[in-house]
């Protein structure tokens, strides 16, 4: 029983999935009210897990969808994958260059983007929700596919991405305030900045499925457009930050299983 969910817009099924996603977000950030802090070593593995999750989506979720949809609507079945996986990690590196950030663990003085004086939490905030960006677009332009009722965009498929993005925020939400609170910002302000790095989501996802529900068309670019962007950030920022606390063995592992995992979901429910 779906309680009328098939029956919504792709919007609105964004809207749903996306606010779920940011909630796993909002849920992983509130560890930071606990007073047991998991360490160095559970956070890369985190961190990891999300990582495997992010190429195993962009792979079931988007780029093997958009390959068989450009044969479905008459284009060579490589020239949208091909084109929108290119322009979308294009994309991510225009705003990596611009945008102000901070990664995790680094110096002040290797903030990315234009010089600013914005202090360093705020640029450490900015970096993570560069991360969120793609994960909402990624959802949205899934649910905005099946409205066309093309075979190769089910339901169950985008449920599948929402719920495998949903799972590795609770991580990622953890790997956000854990390191904001050792920056010495109390619990509340952690919880706060960790949880509103995924509010991204939400609007990013319903902009995403307003956008390719006037043109079916654009729908195979779309979702490849968002595996690049996933890709982008995974290599650039995502799997750099999980091994650079010495714990790069594990970390690699927290891959496999996220990967794993996600493959799971989207075969068993897509």
């Amino acid at each position: 029983m779906d309680f009328g969910f098939g029956a919504m817009s792709p919007a609105v099924q964004t809207l749903l999935g996306t606010l779920f996603t940011w909630g796993m977000t909002a849920l992983g950030a509130a560890v930071v009210f606990l007073h047991r802090d998991p360490g160095q070593k559970a956070l890369d593995v985190m961190l990891g897990f999300a990582a495997g999750v992010m190429i195993a989506a962009s792979y079931w979720s988007l780029l093997s969808p958009a390959i068989e949809m450009s044969a479905e609507l008459g284009y060579p079945s490589w020239l949208p994958p091909a084109v929108g996986f290119m322009l979308g990690g294009m994309s991510l590196r225009l705003i990596d260059r611009l945008m102000p950030h901070l990664h995790l663990g680094f110096p002040a003085a290797d903030a990315e983007g234009l010089p600013t004086k914005w202090k360093r939490t705020t640029l450490m905030i900015l970096a993570i929700t560069l991360h969120n960006i793609p994960e909402g677009m990624a959802v949205g332009v899934a649910f905005g596919a099946v409205a066309y009722g093309i075979p190769s965009a089910s339901l169950a498929g985008a449920v599948a991405l929402a719920l495998g993005i949903g799972i590795q925020n609770f991580p990622e939400g953890i790997a956000v305030a854990m390191p904001l609170r050792r920056e010495g910002l109390s619990q509340w302000k952690s919880f706060f900045y960790g949880q509103l790095s995924g509010l991204v989501e939400p609007f990013f996802g319903v902009l995403g499925a307003v956008l390719v529900s006037y043109s079916r068309p654009l729908l195979p670019f779309a979702l490849a457009y968002a595996a690049g962007a996933m890709i982008f950030v995974v290599v650039e920022e995502v799997i750099p930050e999980s091994q650079r606390g010495g714990n790069g063995d594990m970390a690699t592992m927290g891959v496999m299983v996220g990967f794993t995992t996600m493959m799971i979901l989207d075969v068993a429910l897509g």
